[in-house]
Formats: C-alpha cells, sequence, structure tokens
C-alpha cells in the first residue's frame, strides 16, 4: 500500500514543508541547485533519479516557487532551472542536515567544506562564520572538496564539484 503525499489532521508547519520537500530526491535537488547545477540532464546525470521522478520533482518545485524555470526557446536542452528566494532560503536546512549525515559515516569526515567567502574562513554547522559570526546566505559561501568526499564518481557535475567553487555559479 502506497503512503499518501500530504499529513492530513497534521496542523504543524513542518508537516506542510515536508508535503513539498519531504519526497525522496526532492532536497537531493535543491542541493545540486544550490551547488549550481542547473540543467535536465546534469540533474540526471549526478543524481542517478529515474527520468519521471526528476521531471516530477522539478516541475513541483517550480510550481511552489523553490526554483524558477529559464526556457531557451532555441533549445530547449539549455533550459535551466534556478534557486528563486524561495529556494534559497533552504539553504540553512540543507546544509545543517548534510553536517549531520556526515557524523552517519563511518569515518565522520566532512565530504564538503563550506567557507565564507570574504573572511575565507568556515562555517560551523549552523550557517555562521567562524570568524565574523553572521549567519550566511549561500551566495557568500565557497563550496570546497573535503577530506571524506568519495572519488568515485565521474559525472560532469560530480568532476566539477572536485574544485572550489562559489555556491550558486553555474556548474560546470
Amino acid at each position: 500500500m502506497a503512503l499518501g503525499k500530504n499529513y492530513e489532521g497534521q496542523e504543524c508547519a513542518l508537516a506542510k514543508a515536508l508535503e513539498l520537500v519531504g519526497e525522496r530526491w526532492t532536497l537531493l535537488v535543491v542541493r545540486d541547485a544550490l551547488y549550481g547545477v542547473r540543467r535536465y540532464g546534469d540533474f540526471l546525470a549526478h543524481l542517478d533519479i529515474p527520468r519521471a521522478v526528476l521531471s516530477q520533482r522539478l516541475q513541483t518545485l517550480v510550481e511552489a516557487g523553490v526554483l524558477a524555470k529559464h526556457r531557451y526557446q532555441e533549445s530547449p536542452a539549455r533550459d535551466e532551472y534556478v534557486l528563486t528566494a524561495v529556494g534559497r532560503e533552504l539553504w540553512p536546512t540543507v546544509h545543517m542536515l548534510g553536517r549531520w549525515g556526515e557524523g552517519l559515516t563511518q569515518d565522520g569526515k566532512p565530504w564538503r567544506l563550506f567557507f565564507h567567502i570574504p573572511c575565507d574562513a568556515p562555517l560551523d554547522r549552523y550557517t555562521a562564520c567562524t570568524a565574523c559570526g553572521g549567519h550566511i546566505l549561500p551566495e557568500e559561501v565557497e563550496v570546497r572538496p573535503g577530506p571524506g568526499l568519495p572519488a568515485v564518481r565521474e559525472d560532469p557535475v560530480s568532476l566539477a564539484m572536485r574544485v572550489p567553487h562559489r555556491m550558486l555559479d553555474r556548474l560546470p
């Protein structure tokens, strides 16, 4: 028996949020968009997600205003999905869940390191700069490969993520 997609009877803001981002793959799509993935084919290759699922997740995120779809008339293959201001608000949640997940790995080493660009200082687990103390927006963050990053994937996004880059900047 398939589970429903909503939380009927749950008058709770968390339940409302989970109706949008709680489905499998959705937060990984948002994570990749934060990292700079914009094209359908790049999401597909990096996530290794079924086409139908990716199409549904992107459509849902666009309809909810988390992503904006930029259409290119001359070539639909160049269409891009870009995080909106609403989507960028998910940055602290995605960051903290990722940091929490690192503690579940065998060695606990971080896969990615996040630095406040003006200070060149690392972020703590709560997206605050360890130098200036400010809570940092994703556009002020450089993501770098960490010591725990497995180098097993060879898709273009994985290869580009092995080089430090500013979050939200287009990959690859």
